[in-house]
């Protein structure tokens, strides 16, 4: 039968530390240009929808023509 090795206390605790090593590089934009980002992409996205309901309200009158 197979028994379940566990990890060592030294092994979980340098686990933790290369963790909280990580996300001290963890670089987060400032407010000023998530801000910024967010609006580009609110913008961008409204347009892409825009641009799609023109398409396919085009296509649909053109349909209606051929029928």
């Amino acid at each position: 039968m197979s028994e379940k090795k566990e990890a060592s206390p030294a092994l979980k605790r340098s686990w933790f530390q290369e963790l909280k090593a990580e996300f001290g590089k963890i670089s987060w934009p400032k407010r000023n240009d998530l801000f910024k980002e967010a609006a580009v992409v609110l913008v961008s996205a409204i347009l892409i929808g825009v641009i799609i309901v023109i398409i396919d309200w085009l296509l649909e009158m053109g349909l209606q023509f051929i029928m």
